[in-house]
């Protein structure tokens, strides 16, 4: 009876361990001070797993401090070229922070997407040759990470992304699972794609090698035309920021020249009108530019 009870105790322990996402296998022990790991502690460690959310970004306390100054700088700007008003730099700065701090993040995390999905074209390309050399996939992702640590580092992104996958897989996890979770994390369509491609291939027995062979020449080709086009745009980009700074110009050039050639505009109502019209011309015009050289692909 008591052999019974022990046995039908360690049962209902095991039930209570890990269930749901964590498909890891946990043995419940006991220690010498009866302690025993709790399904607490193991999603704990499954959390630590988990990857970067590449679809947020914190800015660093450095990044912050250039945030500041260049929305202290941007609202003085506007404020002496269309209203010459302190109180109106004032109402600007909170404006101009809240902005430029969303617009930094964005193209923090756009930076960022971008530097992980040329990592992993290239992660795919040498995934697809491991797969050709005979490794089974969860072999061919370990042959892989040694060979993307040589190429970007301990640092690297996809680096770190093949590590932490790795040691899931080693885990007893399913490889599409953890693909899909890296794709989830991500926002990357083709880790997404890889994911669904690799489930089909194996529960139809095709060819592993040949099929990533295939999708990483697609990848590659995808990307290449992005890279394309960010080299056809980018003197069209400097053009754009040249352009910004043109008003600008026009107005201390003839305000140097012409000393209180406007002033009329900053002291009459009409006149003030007028300036916030142009202001909001000069926004939408600045709007429309960067809308048509962001290019998806």
């Amino acid at each position: 009876m008591r052999k019974r009870s022990g046995e039908s105790q360690k049962s209902a322990v095991r039930a209570e361990l890990c269930n749901g996402a964590e498909k890891e296998v946990f043995r419940a022990r006991w220690s010498g001070s009866g302690t025993l790991k709790t399904g607490k502690n193991c999603r704990q460690q499954a959390g630590k797993q988990q990857g970067l959310d590449y679809n947020q970004y914190h800015l660093s306390a450095k990044e912050f401090a250039w945030v500041l100054g260049k929305s202290a700088a941007v609202s003085g700007l506007f404020a002496y070229v269309f209203y010459r008003s302190m109180q109106v730099f004032l109402l600007l700065l909170p404006v101009s922070v809240f902005l430029l701090f969303w617009r930094e993040r964005r193209q923090r995390l756009k930076k960022r997407k971008l530097l992980l999905a040329q990592q992993f074209k290239e992660a795919m390309v040498i995934l697809a040759a491991s797969l050709s050399a005979g490794y089974a996939m969860e072999n061919a992702m370990a042959v892989s990470l040694e060979e993307l640590r040589l190429l970007y580092g301990e640092k690297g992104l996809i680096v770190q992304e093949f590590s932490g996958m790795v040691q899931q897989i080693r885990t007893n996890r399913n490889v599409e699972q953890v693909l899909l979770e890296f794709a989830a994390r991500s926002g990357l369509e083709d880790v997404q794609n890889l994911a669904e491609v690799l489930g089909i291939g194996k529960r139809t027995g095709g060819d592993l090698g040949s099929i990533m062979r295939h999708t990483a020449e697609v990848i590659r080709d995808k990307m290449q035309v992005k890279e394309e086009i960010m080299t056809l745009t980018a003197s069209r980009q400097f053009e754009q920021k040249i352009m910004n700074l043109i008003p600008f110009f026009i107005v201390f050039y003839v305000e140097g020249t012409s000393p209180g050639f406007f002033d009329q505009m900053y002291r009459t109502g009409m006149g003030r009108c007028l300036m916030t019209l142009c202001m909001g011309l000069y926004l939408t015009a600045f709007w429309l530019s960067e809308r048509i050289l962001d290019i998806e692909v």
